[in-house]
């Protein structure tokens, strides 16, 4: 079995090549040991090749679960080839998970994707130069409009049958002559296809690299002499070093390699920004999307769903078909207790929430394909920021106030752990429609004169929320700086119907499941 990984930031079109490569016969779960999603599948040309798809990642670096995960995969496992999926209307801020990538020393080849809009901005890349800079084959695609598909395919069954190997790219002489000292201390200790890799990291002072290999004192008194000597040369920290020397890099190959003919040309995503992403206007359209989502999620489209499964699917027909069986069949009236009320209710009120969980995915898959979700997060995180949160907290919070299921299902857009975490803690202090119901009865019950009492109750979780919020930021499990907001924010375009389908029912399903092992726990 073959292994073809796909790697490339969030939002570079890699979710939809990985379904055009693989189809529908797609598995979906959780890589070991961590809450972060692994898709993989059969190549639909070769049953023999599986595609794996890696989570989007900007770097390489140990900062987010996907990082690690990502690393961990490409260098313990070491697939027999990498597609690099970059968004060539960013190439820019793509090309540099692409360094770290030929870094590792894996078999290669660059996909650039969106290639379509890259002519309406009137910007070319000449991919005979660029191939031949960085030395690894590279295709321009349209994943969206499945352009030059066949061409990717063909290209990667090549590098699959004759497994090229390529060049290290160099950096600053300085630094170069830094990295083969470092390499001639992990001479013997690190196979010789991942010594650079090693250096590089070692350089870095990465410290999970350190705690793998284990060197004994004289080798890292060596290293870190080394390193000692570069940062004194380039008066700067050895990491930002290594940063400045990509980025050096990338503006060289950029400048050979892209033809601009209107630099100062406005695209229609930057004109659309203008205004969704505007200081005052920002806010208002942002609440105005999001009360759409949760009204038909929650108050309409969804509830009806619902309120069908609850009321008529399993409130008659279901119930009064069983127990038409069970006396035709003379089981005890205890029995058919249980059975009905029970396994019958208990599945009902399980599948009761996949309609809203269906309609609210739907929304939120369409606000994600077409590039809005990206928006939504950078306009709320510098509010939230304030209170330790992610931006990308706002929606499962606002979801929250329907129903909170939904709400800590909706978590899953969130990549930090901590952050997830954090905000599911944190969610279920939002006043949803059953606590509402409880708040109701306990004001007109104690309280049948006070209209203040209700709505105090109701914001009164809200404010737990940001209590909350600056309290678990300061114990332990979520100490430490607040990590950095990196998103990139990709051209609006119409979203695909199949990716979002496909969201949603691999999200209903993963929802279904869950808690039919839980009702399965509770009736055993």
């Amino acid at each position: 079995m073959k292994i073809v990984a796909l790697a490339g930031n969030p939002n570079s079109g890699k979710t939809t090549l990985f379904n055009l490569l693989t189809g529908s016969n797609q598995s979906v779960g959780n890589w070991p040991g961590v809450t972060v999603e692994k898709k993989q599948g059969p190549y639909r040309k070769a049953k023999e090749v599986m595609i794996q798809d890696l989570p989007g990642i900007y770097s390489l670096s140990p900062y987010t679960a996907e990082e690690v995960v990502s690393r961990k995969y490409l260098i313990e496992q070491g697939p027999d080839l990498v597609i690099n999926i970059v968004d060539a209307t960013n190439i820019e801020r793509n090309l540099y998970l692409t360094l770290q990538l030929l870094e590792t020393g894996q078999p290669l080849m660059v996909s650039l994707n969106m290639i379509d809009l890259l002519k309406k901005q009137r910007r070319k890349i000449n991919l005979k130069k660029l191939a031949y800079l960085l030395s690894v084959p590279v295709i321009a695609i349209s994943a969206l409009k499945k352009k030059n598909i066949d061409n990717l395919q063909r290209q990667a069954e090549h590098s699959l049958t004759e497994r090229p190997t390529y060049p290290q790219l160099q950096y600053d002489e300085r630094l170069e002559s830094a990295l083969t000292m470092i390499e001639k201390n992990l001479t013997g200790i690190i196979p010789a296809t991942k010594l650079r890799w090693y250096a590089i990291k070692l350089f870095e002072r990465d410290e999970q690299v350190k705690q793998e290999i284990k060197l004994d004192a004289t080798r890292q008194k060596d290293i870190e002499q080394t390193i000692d000597t570069a940062e004194k040369l380039f008066q700067d920290t050895s990491d930002s070093i290594m940063i400045n020397a990509r980025y050096e890099l990338i503006s060289r190959l950029v400048k050979m390699c892209v033809i601009d003919e209107n630099d100062f040309a406005m695209s229609f995503s930057d004109r659309v920004d203008m205004v969704v992403t505007n200081r005052w206007l920002a806010l208002p359209i942002f609440f105005l999307v999001m009360w759409a989502v949760y009204y038909l999620s929650i108050q309409t489209i969804g509830t009806m769903g619902s309120d069908w499964i609850n009321d008529v699917l399993f409130g008659s027909l279901i119930p009064n078909f069983v127990q038409e069986c069970l006396v035709k069949w003379q089981v005890a009236s205890w029995m058919q207790g249980l059975i009905i009320d029970g396994i019958v209710n208990g599945l009902g009120s399980i599948l009761g929430f996949v309609p809203q969980i269906m309609m609210l995915f739907l929304c939120l898959g369409i606000l994600e394909d077409c590039g809005y979700m990206a928006r939504i997060a950078f306009v709320m995180d510098r509010i939230f920021h304030r209170f330790n949160l992610s931006g990308k907290s706002f929606i499962p919070m606002l979801i929250s106030t329907g129903c909170g299921v939904p709400g800590i299902m909706a978590t899953r857009t969130i990549e930090n752990e901590k952050d997830r975490k954090m905000t599911i803690m944190l969610t279920t202090f939002m006043p949803c429609s059953a606590k509402l119901t409880v708040i109701a009865l306990v004001s007109g019950t104690f309280f049948p004169d006070q209209s203040w009492v209700a709505p105090s109750a109701y914001f009164l979780g809200m404010v737990a929320v940001v209590g909350s919020g600056i309290f678990l930021k300061k114990t332990k499990l979520f100490a430490g700086p607040p990590l950095p907001f990196v998103m990139e924010l990709p051209a609006y375009h119409f979203p695909k119907p199949a990716n979002v389908g496909r969201q949603v029912l691999n999200r209903a399903d993963s929802f279904i499941k869950k808690r039919e092992q839980l009702f399965l726990l509770l009736v055993c």
